[in-house]
């Protein structure tokens, strides 16, 4: 590496910079067209916020629901079923969560985000105590299944 003259190589760096134009080295980003503007104004006004709150709604039907959770979910099938509903909670949530993103609208996209944290924190009940992370209790026991 001693033995390469870095003056001559800045020199026909230089040299090549030199014959391109500044607007091929830096583009220079464009200023939205009065037609680009009204087609998004166009858009967000022709779109319905009935999608996004539908999905919410029934994301949050599902999240109240899981307080009154009917069946036993201390093992088996049972803890299975109310695991499956708590993913599927998690799922609502997050899937509510990208339209209330998509469609700028910020109170309903907290809410979705609570639905996911609150989804987490069932699922962390249930299945942290039966992994050894957490102590047991006679509500969350320490087996997945009935027989032991």
């Amino acid at each position: 590496m001693a033995d390469r003259d870095w003056d001559a190589e800045m020199k026909k760096i230089d040299r090549q910079l030199e014959r391109v134009s500044d607007e091929a080295l830096f583009p220079s980003r464009q200023a939205p067209t009065p037609q680009a503007k009204a087609q998004v104004a166009e858009q967000q006004r022709t779109t319905s916020t009935f999608g996004v709150f539908a999905r919410l709604t029934l994301a949050v039907a599902l999240g109240v629901g899981m307080v009154f959770w009917p069946y036993a979910a201390r093992c088996g099938l049972g803890l299975a079923g109310y695991l499956g509903s708590v993913a599927a909670l998690v799922v609502a949530g997050a899937w509510s969560g990208i339209w209330t993103w998509r469609h700028r609208s910020a109170r309903a996209h907290v809410l979705s985000l609570l639905l996911v944290l609150w989804g987490l924190v069932l699922g962390a009940l249930e299945v942290l105590p039966r992994t050894g992370y957490a102590i047991p209790t006679a509500d969350h026991p320490a087996n997945w299944s009935c027989g032991a």
